[in-house]
């Protein structure tokens, strides 16, 4: 089962790297972008 959620952040800035890939499944806790 895909889902597709929206991710609010407390903190303004802009995406710079995505360490995930499409569609791969994701753990809690783990790093999903990194914001500068």
């Amino acid at each position: 089962m895909k889902m597709m959620n929206q991710v609010k952040s407390e903190h303004e800035g802009i995406i710079k790297e995505i360490h995930i890939q499409d569609g791969q499944p994701v753990e809690f806790d783990q790093i999903l972008i990194s914001i500068e």
